[in-house]
């Protein structure tokens, strides 16, 4: 009967709970085991982390000795006399005593490396052994080191020639201590330059030096240790080999760290390191048993542990249930009676869900009013920008429903207004316009009203217009300083906002009182706006700064007289483009400086400017001119600049081309004149030479005489547009003659030699036969 009953209730809490502290119950029960399980790794970690501490140290101990091993080898590579000895072509007599030097060399080795027990170096071009103090052949060499019985001579060549270079190995040495035996470090010298062996540095340390460091480990953990070089080969071990060293070997082969037949009662574990000087690894291995015994006392504990647990919370579970239910009951009762609905389910759920009810209802409602209540702030700062003071409800109450304080009752108003908008919506391509402004709007009003903030005014904004409009509400304080404010918060936004890639122009209006005063203040802040055209974009335009007071002197013109204007278009047609930029930016700075010209001026200035180069171009003679072809919408541009600034920039452009193409024509009419001139010069000169030609006194100097013109330049200019020079062509004119009269006459060479100016028979003949490529007589005799 009560399981059924416990059934019929399965969905009350009451069931709930007994599932939960079930669980609970599991759960600890699982985090027990866990907790053992832990304990017992716990142990074993505390004892692989000593044994690892002490095989660090003795990894630090030998890994001293090897570097000093490595230290040595490497000076004795790098000796300049090794070198010199191994890779010069010597005499056998200068390479003994090179050897002889070096040997002494060694000496000094031997003094500063006192724990390297033995070193040398083979010498395969004269089959020696170097060692400090001496030079010996090899089989001697070896005999004296080498020759306890365990390997021959020809093993003890074919381990120093075939071990690759950089490798420890076991080598053994006469007067070594007890063992016997030295560890060595090897590497084979660079060949020479006919690929030829040249020799072995080989650096020996007796394992006596690393037998201290390997007992002191093996005493504290009843363990074996074994170095081996990177080829896994053992070269030293605190116990003899067996088949479990072979094992171990076998493992460390494949990675180590690994179990070797872990068990309860036996077994054991193998722990390896590497050398941070060398290829050398490290290992120890320690029997099992060291951590079975402690974990066995941990898990008979936990047992124990667990079993009181369950008992325990089998009263607790039955006492705290009771306990518990009975304020639910009451709280489900109640809800019950108050919505009409009865719980036949959980009870937690039909709370959960009258609460929910309840919460949703909220904030819908919550959400409704927030949605209405941006709406209705913008309005409001709307109408009051706008002047429209007849609002249904009092804008004292409207403040104070969106919670917005009044300060005091004066104010200003600060206009910004974007710039970058292109290049906004190039940088934010991931939203849509509509999500790109409402973000824009956001950050500009959370900057500007927070900088309000800390200059103790009030701060609201609002979009009008495509521009942000902030309302400034300035605090009870002295009045003198609220431009500075002003100007200050402008500054700040205006640099904060960069950092958000957005271009600000900000102009803020002058300070009014009352409410009434707001719409005169926004005002004055679009007049201010509207003269970015004349100060540039990305300026913070204040008020003042362009208002006209009426006991100013008020200007009616601009400054641009005739005669200058002449003068730029003379500059112009000369192609002067420095000195026309020049008068026009003197010009612009002339009439925009304050006083500030009004913008109806200021464009009418801009126009006159250009119509000022139209008329220069068509002084040229060219008013269809590609200047003007090629910029075909050049009026359109500068129409459709926000600035004076920018039209100063595509105005100076067009300036710069049209002064171009006036330089590019100047420049094509004087080469027309002078190649004119030439011409002229030219046939004067060859009018001259035919009639003359007959003088004897004609050449070069005298003709430049009669021509007022030095005779080297004047045959230059010749040359240049006859393409040859002036003497060869009164030679060759001469020579035509000469030949015609001796065609049709019947003068003697010498006669004709005088007729065409040559006083000189010899001198004829030899110019006649350098233009003819025969003398006068044979050309005479063939005609």
């Amino acid at each position: 009967m009560k399981i059924r009953h416990l059934w019929q209730k399965r969905k009350s809490i009451v069931f709930a709970w007994l599932i939960s502290y079930s669980v609970v119950l599991f759960v600890m029960t699982m985090i027990s085991l866990i907790v053992y399980a832990q304990s017992s790794k716990a142990l074993k970690s505390e004892i692989h982390r000593a044994n690892d501490s002490l095989l660090k140290q003795a990894r630090y101990t030998i890994d001293t000795q090897i570097d000093l091993m490595k230290r040595l080898n490497m000076e004795i590579t790098w000796n300049a006399k090794l070198q010199s000895l191994m890779y010069s072509t010597k005499s056998p007599g200068d390479a003994q005593f090179s050897a002889y030097q070096l040997v002494k060399d060694m000496l000094t080795y031997q003094t500063s490396y006192a724990s390297i027990d033995e070193f040398y170096v083979t010498w395969e071009q004269e089959d020696s052994l170097l060692r400090p103090g001496n030079v010996r052949d090899l089989e001697t060499a070896f005999n004296t080191i080498h020759n306890t019985g365990d390997i021959s001579y020809e093993q003890w060549m074919h381990t120093i020639n075939n071990t690759e270079s950089n490798r420890f190995l076991l080598l053994p040495r006469l007067d070594s201590a007890s063992s016997r035996t030295s560890i060595a470090y090897l590497t084979h010298l660079p060949k020479d330059l006919n690929d030829r062996k040249t020799g072995t540095v080989v650096v020996m340390t007796d394992r006596d030096r690393f037998q201290e460091a390997v007992e002191s480990i093996s005493g504290f953990s009843g363990g074996q240790v074994l170095i081996l070089n990177q080829d896994n080969e053992v070269l030293l071990s605190n116990l003899p080999v067996s088949v479990d060293q072979d094992r171990i070997v076998e493992r460390l082969s494949v990675g180590g760290g690994t179990m070797i037949s872990p068990s309860r009662d036996g077994g054991s574990e193998l722990f390896s390191i590497s050398s941070s000087v060398s290829d050398l690894k490290y290992a120890l291995v320690i029997p099992s048993n060291i951590y079975w015994e402690k974990a066995e006392y941990v898990r008979k504990f936990t047992y124990i542990s667990i079993l009181i647990s369950l008992i325990g919370a089998g009263v607790l579970t039955w006492f705290f249930m009771r306990r518990n239910y009975s304020p639910i009951q009451q709280l489900v009762q109640s809800l019950s009676d108050k919505n009409g609905e009865r719980s036949e389910g959980n009870e937690l759920s039909f709370i959960q869900r009258a609460i929910s009810q309840t919460r949703s209802e909220k904030e819908r409602i919550a959400l409704q009013l927030q949605m209405h209540q941006h709406a209705l702030r913008s309005n409001m700062l709307n109408r009051l920008f706008k002047g429209k003071l007849d609002s249904p409800v009092p804008y004292e109450e409207a403040f104070k429903s969106f919670n917005m304080k009044l300060l005091s009752d004066r104010f200003a108003v600060i206009l910004f207004m974007v710039e970058n908008d292109e290049s906004l919506s190039s940088k934010l391509s991931g939203i849509d316009a509509n999500e790109r402004r409402k973000l824009v709007q956001f950050i500009i009003t959370n900057v500007v009203e927070e900088l309000a903030g800390r200059h103790q005014h009030a701060g609201y904004v609002a979009e009008i217009d495509d521009m942000m409009v902030c309302l400034v509400n300035f605090a009870e304080a002295e009045t003198q300083s609220f431009k500075e404010d002003l100007y200050a918060i402008a500054t700040e936004a205006q640099s904060f906002l960069l950092r958000f890639q957005m271009d600000l122009t900000i102009s803020i209006g002058g300070i009014h009182l009352s409410l009434a005063g707001i719409a005169e203040a926004y005002q004055e802040a679009v007049d201010a706006m509207e003269y970015k055209m004349v100060l540039g974009k990305r300026e913070i335009i204040t008020y003042d700064e362009i208002r006209i007071d009426p006991a100013d002197n008020l200007r009616f013109g601009y400054y641009y007289p005739l005669q200058l204007e002449q003068q730029i278009i003379n500059w112009i047609k000369a192609g002067e483009y420095e000195q026309a930029s020049r008068s026009m930016s003197d010009i612009t700075q002339r009439n925009f400086n304050k006083p500030i010209v009004s913008l109806t001026l200021a464009r009418c200035l801009i126009f006159n400017l250009v119509g000022t180069m139209v008329k220069a171009i068509n002084e040229l003679g060219d008013g269809e001119s590609s200047v003007l072809g090629d910029n075909p919408l050049w009026m359109d541009k500068i129409l459709a600049c926000d600035t004076i600034q920018e039209m100063q920039q595509e105005l100076f452009g067009l300036l710069e081309e049209v002064c171009a193409f006036a330089a590019a024509t100047i420049e094509k009419n004087v080469s027309q004149e002078r190649a004119e001139s030439l011409r002229g010069l030219v046939e004067k000169v060859t009018r001259h030479i035919e009639e003359h030609y007959d003088d004897s006194s004609l050449n070069v100097n005298t003709i430049g005489e009669r021509f007022d013109l030095k005779g080297s330049y004047l045959s230059k200019l010749f040359r240049t547009q006859k393409g040859e020079g002036l003497l060869d062509y009164i030679n060759k004119f001469r020579i035509d003659q000469a030949k015609r009269m001796i065609k049709c006459r019947q003068d003697s060479i010498a006669e004709v030699a005088k007729h065409v100016g040559y006083n000189e028979v010899a001198t004829f003949i030899r110019v006649f036969k350098k233009y003819e490529g025969i003398t006068p007589g044979k050309f005479k005799e063939m005609n």
